[in-house]
């Protein structure tokens, strides 16, 4: 019996197959439902940077002045991580800079007494990473209502947009607009969160971190408005990033014209070799 429904089974299958993908394809679907981030979303500004393009290079001054920016304001809640003192010289600043920087950190490096074993604190050294201004997580959360800080090492290449999504979002805290409340009454931004267009889901956790024009002081002179600083530390945060993108694109650029040499030079080649050749 089996052998006799044997040769049927495959065309039975793919038959039903078919019909399975012809009803999946003309059956009438249930349109998606519209999110408020769907329509009020924003995103990232358009914010030209030193660093753009394959020839782009970063701006020490700007980097310096984004770690100020970092340092006055970002560094209460956000730690960085990866980022040692001493990598501060790639940005520009000397040896006796970063010393003083590392010795004068509002926060001290956590280690243990060795005689008591008890845990201590001692100034910072270039050679240590950024203290982070938590003791742990639980404690980040505990001070920020159960929301935590993300770190900064990384933070400008894991965020779609990079340094104009950062930019974007520091300076983009506004009151929710009359339209969104009207279209999408339940949308209103919970206590304790804030309203911001080019957050994903238009409400978070962190307060408007920068407030006024001339919340840094900076010490070459440029005027510190909220956009100034925004785009500075936003750079800033690039670097910490990919500190090691100008190297890689002198390195690309090098690559390139090899290649474009080389490519010369073996067609010179092949016609000197091939010129007497009949075909």
């Amino acid at each position: 019996m089996l052998r006799f429904f044997a040769p049927f089974i495959a065309p039975i299958i793919g038959i039903a197959f078919v019909l399975a993908l012809l009803i999946a394809a003309f059956m009438p679907r249930q349109p998606a439902t519209k999110l408020a981030s769907d329509v009020f979303h924003l995103e990232p500004r358009s914010i030209h940077y030193s660093f753009d393009g394959p020839f782009g290079r970063y701006d020490n001054e700007q980097l310096q002045r984004g770690f100020q920016v970092y340092k006055e304001v970002c560094s209460a809640c956000h730690s960085m991580k990866l980022l040692s003192f001493r990598d501060l010289q790639q940005i520009g600043f000397s040896k006796p800079e970063v010393k003083a920087i590392a010795a004068n950190w509002q926060v001290d490096q956590p280690t243990i007494n060795p005689d008591t074993g008890e845990p201590a604190t001692r100034k910072n050294l270039p050679s240590d990473h950024f203290p982070s201004p938590y003791a742990n997580d639980t404690a980040a959360r505990a001070a920020n209502d159960n929301a935590l800080p993300p770190d900064m090492s990384t933070l400008a290449k894991s965020r779609e947009g990079g340094a104009a999504y950062i930019a974007s979002l520091v300076t983009g805290f506004q009151k929710q607009p009359a339209a969104l409340l009207k279209e999408f009454p339940d949308s209103k931004t919970p206590p304790g969160l804030y309203y911001n267009p080019y957050f994903p889901n238009l409400n978070i956790h962190m307060p408007p971190p920068l407030t006024a024009d001339g919340q840094v002081t900076y010490a070459d002179g440029v005027k510190a408005t909220r956009e100034q600083m925004a785009e500075d530390v936003s750079a800033f945060l690039m670097w910490a990033s990919e500190p090691k993108l100008d190297n890689r694109k002198r390195t690309g650029v090098s690559v390139v014209l090899y290649l474009l040499i080389a490519t010369i030079l073996a067609y010179g080649a092949y016609r000197n070799i091939w010129r007497d050749k009949k075909h």
